[in-house]
């Protein structure tokens, strides 16, 4: 069983086209409720830093938009499906850590989220302050776990709310419709895989420069 659902993780991964094909063809239209808990789940549940770190949302919003210039999606429903996904999420998070984060962060235990993600998280969000919230739209990991720490920091939540919104429209808004408009290339389609995995690995960059330049310092 478990073994089924990390070969399910990993092509979801690595070919969500294929895997989003499948699902339009069996459950038609109830790929878009599917879509939205995963975007959801992705940015409102901060367990799903633990269980799956790397999650797939930067391409799979690409993805999306390519499938959508296809004609398999509606590009005017599932863009604006997802950015009110990616703020529902967000504000799911912050109250958690309004009312949980004192406690999990002070705690000795990992509880669900292991604590070098939540330091890593720490130290960006200390970086960059209420910007943060916008750029972690585009960093996996730091992603879930800035809302949290917007809530357990008591960032006003109307200033919150602000940037979120600005934070998921341009995540959803700018992926989606690059993925939509290089559609329509012949060689992206050709070599979608090759642009996922680049994605991926874009998008954990500033994740992977936090790492490394902790670790040297500790050095």
């Amino acid at each position: 069983m478990l073994e089924s659902i990390w070969s399910f993780l990993l092509d979801f991964v690595s070919k969500p086209d294929q895997v989003l094909l499948a699902i339009i063809e069996k459950y038609h239209n109830w790929v878009y409720v599917f879509l939205f808990l995963i975007i959801f789940a992705e940015t409102g549940l901060i367990i799903a830093s633990f269980l799956m770190p790397f999650l797939p949302g930067d391409a799979l919003i690409f993805t999306i938009g390519l499938l959508a210039q296809e004609g398999s999606l509606n590009i005017y429903l599932v863009i604006p499906l997802l950015i009110f996904a990616a703020i529902l999420g967000d504000n799911l998070n912050y109250y958690v850590g309004k009312r949980f984060g004192d406690y999990i962060m002070n705690s000795e235990k990992d509880f669900f989220i292991k604590k070098k993600h939540l330091e890593k998280a720490k130290d960006f969000f200390d970086k960059n302050g209420k910007n943060s919230i916008i750029i972690a739209r585009f960093v996996p990991v730091i992603r879930t776990i800035v809302p949290f720490l917007c809530g357990s920091t008591k960032v006003k939540y109307s200033t919150f709310l602000s940037f979120s919104m600005i934070g998921a429209f341009l995540w959803v808004g700018v992926i989606g419709l690059l993925g939509y408009n290089l559609g329509k290339i012949e060689w992206v389609k050709e070599n979608l895989d090759l642009m996922i995995w680049g994605i991926i690995i874009l998008a954990n960059i500033p994740l992977i420069k936090q790492i490394f330049f902790s670790k040297k310092k500790e050095v």
